[in-house]
């Protein structure tokens, strides 16, 4: 038997791969280096159940799966993506000479190595010994990241690349994802240009495009993102991110067709499939939307991947169908997850969407207006987010369609406007959860109005030197509509006038008093970028994924 480390007997290995006899010789084989515990699977689908609640030390993981559209590429970028997979892992992709060229481009990327069939144990051994060094040189940058340290984390890694240390390419790709996560986008848009020079790597160009976008250049990401999918066009995470920018114009149609089109590339990836899904069904396109979202519940609902808003999505879709059969295993699904996890707001408020769409099925109206009333006094809370608002919007547009006069809508309706109508692309949620009510939709395009005239007379006070009166009315106007738009303008202007303030402190505390309550990530919302192209380094709290 050979050793290849002190510590291999009491490592763990999970194999995933669709053919016995293949799981059986690489059993044998990990045996053979001296592993103490081996775990088998055939199926990626459970394979991801497994790696999402177990750590492995090392994940051998076939490439094709015969009798599933997911790759073992798909498995690993949404474990990457979602920060699934702890540091110490090694995951080892075998391959036959057909996927050689994508499993070596992905190696560059995520891949701490792979294997081309067929192979011997020895190359087996060589692979996993030259990772787990690997591992071992970089320990102190991922412990810095455990301890969420990221400061130190990127020094580390931005040193290791000047001096070309060994692995420097990859801990370069590391400091760039935590310089992005730092708001260091012009330090991070260096290294990524670094890496570009010495090595032309797709991940590298793509990074260049995340500094752009989370910048807030959209234009020249555009341009860069274009440049790359011209190149490239099978490059899925570059699909993703120009997505994201064509919603950030409000452009649903558009990035639709740029989601679908990286969900072709990758016909497995669970997160893809419910962005499609969810974003379909806010561009209009139901039927496609339901299948899609449909086909990643079939596939993960199990998995910490499938995000509960697809079931909700599931839920009104079937509700505007009438199939109550499938109204109800929707509605039966949210209260298993429930039920998991009692505690979680943001399925309480899934909860009674469900709950008030049940009642109208059954012509209760009154109790769902019940229903509908309970879910809009969580509106006021800090952490009701756009997600939460269109939702809410869906169902008093429901009610409303019961022939119900409901003279309370339409306020309910221009509080959530102006509080979330921030862009255009949050604007054209609200706006698709109104459906066909025309006085609804014409309201939330008025609602971002509102928001644009509040933000440009600020402006327009700001360029004329009235800097504290631009301040005072962003905080006012913040204050009214707890818009974080109107809250974030006041916080940057103070900013860059605040040596000729003499309230700056003032006004600070009164910003971050809004800024803390009102301004928060949209939870689950369509568009949302899941860092495409970036490396998910886990940390306790949550994945550096920039």
């Amino acid at each position: 038997m050979f050793l290849m480390d002190s510590t291999i007997q009491t490592a763990s290995a999970l194999i995933i791969d669709g053919n016995a006899n293949s799981r059986s010789l690489m059993s044998a084989q990990l045996r053979d280096l001296g592993i103490g515990t081996v775990r088998q699977t055939p199926r990626v689908k459970d394979a991801r159940v497994m790696l999402e609640h177990q750590t492995f030390d090392i994940v051998l993981c076939d490439y094709h799966f015969d009798a599933s559209d997911t790759s073992g590429q798909d498995l690993l970028d949404e474990l990457r993506r979602e920060g699934l997979l702890p540091y110490s892992t090694v995951f080892v992709m075998v391959t036959s000479e057909a996927t050689y060229a994508k499993v070596a481009e992905a190696a560059e990327a995520a891949l701490d190595a792979y294997l081309i069939k067929p192979y011997t144990s020895a190359n087996l051994a060589e692979r996993l010994a030259s990772a787990r060094q690997r591992k071992r040189i970089l320990k102190d940058i991922f412990e810095a990241i455990e301890n969420q340290d990221f400061e130190t984390a990127a020094n580390l890694c931005l040193a290791r690349f000047e001096a070309k240390d060994k692995y420097w390419l990859y801990a370069a790709r590391i400091g760039a994802e935590l310089l992005l996560r730092l708001k260091r986008y012009a330090d991070a848009r260096v290294l990524y240009e670094a890496i570009i020079a010495a090595k032309t790597v797709p991940w590298a160009r793509l990074g260049v495009a995340r500094t752009e976008v989370a910048a807030g250049n959209l234009q020249a990401a555009r341009r860069t993102l274009e440049n790359l999918t011209g190149d490239l066009p099978d490059y899925a995470d570059s699909h993703d991110l120009m997505g994201h920018v064509q919603m950030e114009h409000g452009d649903l149609a558009q990035a639709l067709k740029t989601y679908q089109t990286a969900a072709t590339l990758t016909p497995g990836c669970l997160l893809r499939l419910q962005r499609c899904g969810s974003l379909g069904f806010y561009a209009g396109q139901r039927a496609e939307a339901l299948k899609m979202l449909e086909r990643a519940m079939s596939q993960g609902l199990r998995s910490k991947l499938f995000d509960m808003l697809s079931l909700v999505l599931i839920g009104l879709m079937r509700f505007d169908a009438k199939d109550t059969k499938g109204f109800k295993y929707a509605h039966d699904s949210l209260a298993a997850a429930l039920e998991r996890a009692p505690g979680s707001v943001r399925l309480q408020r899934f909860d009674l969407v469900f709950r008030g769409l049940a009642f109208l099925l059954e012509r209760r109206v009154g109790q769902a207006l019940v229903v509908a009333r309970e879910f809009t006094g969580h509106a006021d809370s800090g952490n009701f987010d756009l997600e939460a608002a269109s939702l809410l919007t869906a169902l008093w547009i429901r009610l409303c369609s019961q022939e119900v006069e409901l003279e309370e809508m339409m306020p309910i309706l221009r509080s959530l406007g102006v509080r979330h109508c921030a862009t255009k692309a949050s604007t054209e949620i609200l706006v698709a959860m109104s459906e066909a009510h025309q006085g609804s939709a014409e309201q939330f395009r008025d609602c971002h109005q509102q928001i644009f005239n509040a933000a440009e007379t600020a402006m327009r006070h700001s360029l004329r030197g009235s800097a504290k009166v631009a301040v005072e009315l962003l905080i006012q106007q913040g204050e009214v509509t707890r818009n974080a738009k109107l809250i974030d303008m006041a916080g940057l202007v103070l900013k860059r006038h605040a040596d000729k303030i003499d309230s700056a402190a003032v006004l600070a505390g009164q910003i971050d008093a809004l800024h803390s309550r009102y301004v928060k990530p949209m939870g689950g919302s369509p568009g949302k970028p899941r860092a495409a192209g970036g490396v998910a380094l886990r940390a306790p709290e949550a994945a550096v994924a920039g």
